[in-house]
């Protein structure tokens, strides 16, 4: 048996919220609010959860618009990482966009972040730009690497 065996992808909803925000407290210095998944979820954006076993191993959110994919958030809940499980969730959302004729794919990832940048450049994404004091930080802000890969 393997990590990936009886993996499944589903459409995140409100009554996911309390699980997804105790992974973003548990994994995260500065996580998404849960009026943020909200949003996302009336909004209509891909918002996915990734279940294996019956417990929740990670979600994600995606914004298209005409014929760009954006991922805003891929997490993995801490006890289910380094098993695979973040690249097979971009998986899925490179398959969501590819299906829906999506033509590219972006993301921003913080720049101390190499496990992330590592995952995505071996997924094909390439650095466009840098995104000075993107995110909060400890001391202040950070900076984003913008990422793009065509689809």
């Amino acid at each position: 048996m393997t990590a990936f065996d009886g993996i499944s992808f589903r459409q995140m909803g409100f009554g996911d919220l309390d699980r997804v925000m105790e992974i973003e407290r548990e994994i995260y210095d500065f996580p998404w609010t849960r009026g943020n998944f909200g949003d996302s979820i009336e909004s209509g954006y891909r918002c996915i959860v990734m279940e294996r076993g019956g417990f929740m191993a990670g979600y994600g959110v995606m914004m298209d618009v005409l014929d760009e994919a954006h991922l805003l958030n891929l997490s993995v809940a801490k006890n289910w990482q380094g098993m695979g499980m973040g690249r097979k969730l971009l998986e899925n959302f490179m398959g969501i966009a590819k299906r829906e004729s999506l033509k590219f794919f972006y993301l921003e990832v913080r720049l101390s972040n190499s496990v992330a940048l590592k995952l995505y450049e071996s997924a094909g994404f390439r650095e466009i730009a840098v995104r000075p004091n993107y995110y909060p930080a400890a001391t202040g802000r950070e900076a984003a690497r913008l990422m793009g890969a065509e689809i």
